[in-house]
């Protein structure tokens, strides 16, 4: 319900987030992560939810996940609405649980092609995607570096990111991290980061807090990327060539936010610690943080929230959410997968969804 502009009150039904849950890897735990999330009535309840995946497969994953001794609740998958992507019949009959092949990373690969052109068809409002093995996915043919960049080429768009959000069941406070640079090795990261790719991930992330959190006078906080961030040449010159002059010129660019650093590695992760666990002394902390690469923002989020962590892929044209674990095909088929994850990849995609609407976004 909303007022015009003549002061009327006009009611609007509410939206139920339509969300597409792709199963993953079939031979890793996503399809068990789905049918314990979805056992969750609330989850059930509020939101339109649609398995994309084999019925069969997901069936015959249900009875014998019934089976083992590490019974919970599990949805029936008689009771979910399935999109059944259809596979050949030698490809279904060479996944194995627990192994992840050729067979399993072309079904994995046919879930996601088949999810991202319903949602970009205007079918699912967003898509939460059960873990992959990139891996299988080279085995069976496909040469992509993840999810994401299938997610951003099937789109139509070259500006994306990886987020990572969490909410402290500590406080309620809510980390929000971005990489600037993903799945590359080490001994690259200082040859790809440039000002230009700064200001391209800097330009996302403003536009995420303020399109999906509302979040429109933000403070950033932008880590360095050598120890002690450099110690002024002494422990490397990124910092003094051309990281700290790009951020004083972001400053003057973006008057209306807050952007510290770039603030040492080892201590800039001190403030969300404490704001996770419950310190009521610190101050103020970010309301995102921008990590250079890889382990420099995912040791210390999965250290904090590895079970309640939620990777976003921003800059798409639609909401795209997953837990942040893999197929684990050691664990597969044993009914011990822990869930919560993926519960929290569904509730964030909704409130993502609803956001958006509300904003005038989706």
């Amino acid at each position: 319900m909303y007022q015009n502009n003549q002061g009327s009150l006009i009611f609007v039904k509410e939206h139920r987030p339509r969300l597409a849950l792709t199963l993953g890897d079939p031979a890793g735990i996503g399809p068990e992560v789905i049918l314990k999330a979805l056992a969750d009535p609330e989850i059930r309840q509020k939101y339109d939810v649609t398995v994309v995946g084999n019925g069969d497969l997901l069936a015959e994953i249900y009875h014998k996940l019934n089976l083992t001794e590490n019974l919970v609740a599990l949805a029936n998958p008689d009771d979910l609405s399935v999109s059944d992507v259809q596979l050949d019949g030698k490809i279904k009959d060479q996944i194995i649980s627990g192994i992840g092949n050729a067979a399993s990373g072309a079904a994995s690969f046919a879930y996601m092609e088949y999810a991202i052109a319903q949602t970009l068809a205007g079918k699912f409002d967003g898509i939460v995607t059960g873990p992959i093995a990139k891996s299988a996915w080279k085995a069976a043919g496909y040469n992509y570096p993840g999810q994401t960049e299938l997610l951003a080429q099937k789109s139509g768009v070259d500006r994306f990111g990886m987020l990572f959000v969490a909410r402290s069941p500590h406080t309620g406070w809510t980390l929000r991290a971005l990489l600037a640079t993903t799945h590359i090795p080490l001994r690259q990261v200082a040859d790809v980061l440039t000002p230009q790719l700064l200001t391209q991930k800097l330009d996302l992330l403003v536009e995420c807090l303020e399109k999906d959190f509302g979040i429109y006078r933000g403070r950033i906080a932008i880590a360095g990327l050598n120890p002690h961030s450099g110690e002024q040449g002494q422990l490397g010159h990124e910092e003094q060539d051309w990281l700290i002059p790009w951020l004083e010129q972001e400053r003057q660019n973006r008057p209306q936010l807050q952007l510290d650093g770039p603030i040492p590695p080892d201590t800039m992760w001190v403030k969300p610690g404490q704001a996770w666990y419950g310190n009521f002394l610190v101050q103020n902390p970010a309301d995102a943080y921008l990590a250079l690469y890889h382990d420099q923002g995912l040791i210390p989020v999965k250290l904090m929230a590895f079970d309640r962590a939620v990777n976003t892929s921003i800059g798409l044209p639609f909401v795209r959410t997953s837990p942040d674990h893999g197929t684990a095909f050691d664990i597969a088929g044993k009914g011990i997968a822990d869930a919560m994850s993926m519960k929290a990849a569904i509730h964030l995609a909704a409130e993502l969804v609803s956001q958006r609407l509300a904003v005038g976004c989706g």
